[in-house]
């Protein structure tokens, strides 16, 4: 059954390129834009974590730090990539459907772009070219 969830093959070889580069360029993306403001202060304060569901503040802080951080280079390896995703599609989906709401389209487009990326990630997994598929192709 993990192997299931894990293991992926995109059928071709060019392919599984395709989703080696688009997990790469994803998961830097997410951590130079994201994952960065993390750890700078700016004005001598650290990066306001909005908690529209109201969890403590520190598993708040926690999941968005980790999605941020932590997942981006997991995701570019390809380790647990189905698993680990979870928590970012949760992040960002909470920010376009609850934070952005009612924002303009405009400031809702990153978080939908996100989501719907991670959402594809989610249903293709990692391709061949990857750490699950290493471990689960055994």
């Amino acid at each position: 059954m993990i192997k299931d969830l894990l293991y992926s093959d995109a059928g071709s070889n060019m392919n599984n390129i395709a989703l080696l580069v688009y997990r790469i360029l994803l998961g830097f993306e997410l951590f130079r834009v994201h994952g960065l403001k993390k750890f700078r202060l700016e004005n001598g304060q650290k990066e306001h974590v909005p908690n529209p569901l109201h969890l403590p503040d520190k598993l708040n802080g926690l999941v968005a730090t980790f999605s941020d951080t932590v997942v981006p280079f997991l995701l570019m390896l390809g380790v647990c990539t189905r698993l680990i995703l979870l928590p970012v599609i949760g992040v960002t989906a909470i920010g376009y459907f609850v934070v952005h709401r009612r924002d303009s389209a405009e400031v809702r487009d990153v978080p939908y772009m996100y989501t719907i990326s991670f959402l594809f990630l989610l249903i293709t997994g990692a391709g061949t070219y990857s750490i699950d598929h290493l471990l689960f192709s055994l």
